[in-house]
């Protein structure tokens, strides 16, 4: 057996095991990554953060000197805890690990609702190795077997976090950021944290949620591995008069139709090889899909398309990413965000996006999903679709933001200037979650306990002891009974919290609706919400094909299904603009201003960037803020969401009606002299605070738990995320005049 090609220092810290499994690899060297990570792991005591594009072997960076570092550990209690955001990820990174930990004689299991129970069982006797879990998992072994949770995570080295930046914001990342507070409870030593991810826009924002206390302790590797060849393409397309919608249609073929000619165009392009389409909903994934089987029927030829997002049964999903793995059959998975992360997907020749993309971290992730062989470049296409558009349409449709943005966010990518995080709006929902929690896992705990253990340290440690006490008191409230406190004066659950908890949708901390399961000769083939309107005949598009509902369980909400010709589509999800950030507008304010034109741009494209740039010099909007429309006005901010969104609150409480937009806000009915005088006012309106401001929000509550929060502690959250936004809107009203 001979030694890799490249030996290097770090090469000779690995286990001798370790080495040998690189050796009957056949790698020709260590990655740069893992190159450096290895000494950063075995011969540092601190965190270490290793930001990589994907698929340079961040897994192994951080696995490879992990194993070394605990082959000879005997104490009992996993030594490891990988957390990772899905479950096919989890899937994914058993099988790059489960070889290895077998030759080293570490134990490794896979640890979520559809993994193998006899693997956790004996997990559960006798706890030693790795184990890679969902923070669902977590919460649901501190809840139903507390013991248990006491003995696996109580004695850990290492705690892996595997697609960071999925964990930045949002509830699951506060939830995670708890978790992990409980857990180091139970160790004498704070257990090590590894972060891994391909997209971070801020790593000291990073750093921070991985280490609260002592962000600067934590070890940063970022790759200097050069980037791969990218081949880029926008293609433009504007629909023909009279346009028509998507969510109207009843899929009888429109070969004119924007959708019907980028289905053509990817059919065209696509068929032959192994790629991913994106689409930004999930109708958009099922529209696609339909169309690309249509047009393989049309043309006789196998079916090479195939929906995938969360509703389709795991099944039909987990067939679909095995035969991209396997790579024998040509194959093109139409997906959401759900093949977004680091699923390995074997070889993927290209990536599409249907729609101008919105955050430049999911593009950049999504972009990493090709080109993963050696020497093969990344191949993505954008399709910018926009409506059609007469002379004298309303100024913010003739800019053609649609294209505009598309360009944008592509010169974004090639900057790697990605967003930072976004302030969320879930703290007091996973506050009370994780009070529930706590108190069930110890039986009951007091009050100053309860905080420490939920908001001691981390992205909850912002919520102040008055704030919890608070709470806690809504929470016991005689209309509420989350709570209750017994005579010794600790907290217990109410009469709510026991059924709320006791319920299997407890242990995640996004909310679940009530669905119908869609079945076609026994298989589930996936569901729908609960929304959709079925009766005995009905037509539904689901999982990119056809079908006619032949009986209903209404009690068991169970529709057995069987294929048709004809389809409508079904109802998802509400209507969601994911939130631009400030870089983002001003990109996209340089694109009105230029005259370039993108060598990535197609004739189409280049035709409706031109006359988006026409329109701006026509409307003089690089001096021209405030703009009537015929009875509306426009706002042009030129700011990002959250700052928009705080103005909108603004122009509300003066009692005007106001819609914001990526460009600022439209006030209907509106004329621009009276819009002029009351933006005159805000500019000179000092005393403009968020906990004023936060009365006139509407829609408050929005995250899992938020109806069993009082109105004032919602509104004080409110207040604290906004008031940096709150403060800036004096200046940008005067920006405006």
């Amino acid at each position: 057996m001979s030694s890799p090609p490249s030996p290097s220092k770090a090469f000779d810290q690995l286990h001798p095991e370790v080495q040998r499994w690189i050796w009957e690899k056949k790698w020709q060297a260590l990655r740069d990554i893992q190159d450096r990570a290895i000494p950063a792991i075995l011969d540092g005591e601190g965190d270490v953060l290793i930001s990589a594009s994907t698929a340079a072997g961040k897994t192994e960076a951080a696995f490879l000197p992990i194993l070394t570092a605990i082959k000879n550990e005997d104490a009992p209690g996993l030594s490891v805890l990988c957390v990772s955001p899905l479950k096919a990820l989890i899937n994914d990174q058993f099988q790059r690990l489960d070889l290895l930990c077998e030759r080293m004689e570490i134990p490794v299991v896979r640890w979520h609702g559809d993994a193998p129970q006899g693997a956790k069982q004996r997990t559960l006797k006798e706890p030693r190795g790795v184990a890679i879990i969902t923070p669902e998992s977590i919460e649901a072994l501190f809840v139903r077997k507390p013991a248990a949770a006491r003995k696996l995570f109580g004695s850990l080295r290492f705690v892996v976090i595997d697609e960071l930046h999925a964990f930045l914001h949002g509830p699951r990342g506060l939830h995670l950021s708890s978790l992990l507070t409980r857990i180091n409870e139970l160790n004498q030593s704070r257990p090590r944290r590894i972060g891994l991810s391909a997209t971070i826009g801020d790593l000291s924002a990073a750093a921070r949620w991985m280490n609260w206390r002592h962000p600067e302790e934590v070890f940063i590797l970022e790759s200097s591995a050069e980037k791969r060849e990218l081949q880029l393409q926008i293609r433009g397309y504007e629909e023909l008069p009279p346009a028509s919608s998507a969510n109207e249609m009843d899929l009888e073929d429109d070969k004119h139709s924007v959708i019907a000619r980028i289905a053509e165009h990817m059919f065209e392009r696509l068929r032959g090889e192994n790629n991913l389409v994106f689409g930004g909903r999930r109708v958009d994934v099922e529209v696609l899909a339909d169309r690309l089987r249509q047009l393989s029927e049309d043309a006789a030829v196998p079916n090479e398309f195939f929906a995938h997002h969360g509703s389709i049964s795991k099944g039909l999903r987990e067939d679909l990413e095995a035969r991209l793995r396997r790579g024998d059959l040509p194959t093109t998975a139409v997906a959401t965000s759900t093949l977004e992360l680091g699923i390995d997907l074997g070889s993927v020749k290209s990536v599409a996006q249907y729609g101008a993309p919105r955050s430049i971290s999911s593009l950049k992730q999504r972009l990493g999903r090709s080109g993963r062989r050696e020497g093969s470049p990344s191949i993505l296409r954008i399709y910018a679709s926009e409506r059609f558009i007469r002379k004298g349409d309303d100024p913010i449709d003739q800019l053609r933001l649609e294209i505009v943005r598309t360009v944008a966010a592509v010169r974004l990518l090639i900057r790697d200037q990605l967003e930072p995080p976004a302030a969320d709006s879930s703290t007091a929902t996973v506050i009370l979650h994780q009070t529930l929690s706590v108190i069930t896992e110890r039986g009951g705990e007091r009050a100053n306990r309860l905080y420490k253990a939920i908001c001691g340290a981390g992205p909850l440690s912002s919520f102040s002891s008055q704030d919890y006490a608070r709470l806690l008191r809504h929470m016991a409230h005689p209309d509420v009974k989350l709570i209750e406190q017994a005579p010794d004066g600790a907290v217990m659950l109410g009469e709510l919290g026991e059924k709320i908890v006791d319920s299997r949708t407890f242990y995640a901390i996004f909310p679940t609706d009530q669905e119908w399961r869609l079945v076609h000769k026994g298989e589930v083939l996936g569901t729908l919400p609960l929304s959709n309107i079925i009766s005995v005949g009905g037509l539904i598009l689901f999982a990119g094909r056809r079908w006619r509902v032949v009986s209903v369980d209404d009690p068991g909400k169970v529709l057995d299904v069987t294929p048709h010709k004809s389809a409508r589509l079904p109802k998802f999800e509400s209507a969601f603009s994911e939130s631009v950030s400030d870089e983002f507008v001003a990109e996209m304010r340089t694109v009105l201003r230029g005259v370039d034109e993108p060598p990535y741009l197609d004739k189409e494209g280049l035709r409706l960037l031109g006359e988006a740039r026409a329109a701006y010099r026509e409307f003089e909007l690089d001096s021209v803020r405030i703009l009537g429309v015929g009875r509306d006005t426009h706002l042009f901010l030129w700011r990002g969401t959250a700052v928009t969104n705080a103005f909108a609150i603004v122009l509300q409480a003066a009692g005007l009606e106001c819609e914001p937009h990526d460009l600022g806000v439209t006030l209907p009915e509106t004329a621009g002299d009276e819009a002029r005088a009351i933006v005159q006012q805000i500019s000179h309106a000092e005393d403009l605070t968020a906990q004023e401001l936060s009365g006139f929000v509407e829609n408050i509550r929005s995250a899992k738990y938020d109806d069993l929060i009082s109105e004032e502690i919602l509104r004080n959250e409110w207040r604290k995320r906004n008031e940096p936004y709150c403060g800036e809107i004096s200046e940008v009203a005067k920006g405006l005049i």
